[in-house]
């Protein structure tokens, strides 16, 4: 008899944690899918801000941008080397 009590409360103890892990990672799952939405909006709005800086870098870049920065009197001093002036390093 005790024998037997004894493993009906050993079979409710291991199934009582069972169940209690299971419902803990259940939790832990749902908890991190409530984090998500928040992540998925902070990776739209740096995507957006990359497109936006990647369109003003070539903007700047732009030739026509560049040749109007160098008529600037600021810019003036710059010039284009001339062949000589080039150094090639090689580099295996």
């Amino acid at each position: 008899m005790t024998q037997n009590l004894f493993r009906v409360l050993l079979c409710v103890f291991i199934g009582g944690a069972t169940l209690y892990a299971y419902v803990n990672k259940q939790n832990q799952l749902t908890r991190m899918r409530l984090e998500i939405p928040p992540l998925e909006k902070e990776v739209k709005r740096l995507r957006e801000k990359n497109r936006q800086l990647k369109y003003e870098v070539d903007q700047f870049e732009n030739p026509v941008h560049l040749i109007e920065l160098l008529n600037k009197p600021e810019f003036a001093h710059l010039k284009h080397p001339v062949i000589d002036e080039v150094t090639v390093i090689e580099v295996d």
